[in-house]
């Protein structure tokens, strides 16, 4: 190993029991030998990804709307009742909803990868 590949520094950082053992999980999880190169490849290679916490439950608000739609028209046609056109396009209005922020995760998440 050259001289300054040389890992002879220390980085200390200070953690909790539950954080340190989370760590550790994930260590394992990872198959990699040593913890210290784990560390370092999540600080080159990993990624912090943040969503909105607004904008999630918002997504399970439309989703709990739609399954509620489906959820009343499927009682009524059980009952002898028919599905009418109008509730088939509020479903389609919800599902419009409900696909464009998981499309927008889903290219967000997508350009993570290299």
């Amino acid at each position: 190993m050259e001289n300054n590949k040389r890992r002879d520094l220390y980085l200390k950082i200070r953690v909790n029991q539950e954080e340190l053992d989370y760590i550790d999980c994930k260590f394992r999880e990872s198959g990699m030998k040593s913890r210290s190169d784990f560390v370092r490849a999540m600080i080159y290679q990993g990624y912090i990804v943040k969503f909105s916490e607004f904008e999630l439950k918002e997504l399970i608000r439309l989703a709990r709307n739609i399954s509620g739609n489906i959820n009343q028209i499927a009682v009524r046609a059980n009952s002898g009742g028919g599905v009418y056109v109008d509730d088939i396009a509020e479903i389609r209005k919800g599902v419009d909803q409900l696909w464009q922020p998981l499309r927008y995760f889903q290219s967000q998440l997508m350009s993570l990868h290299r």
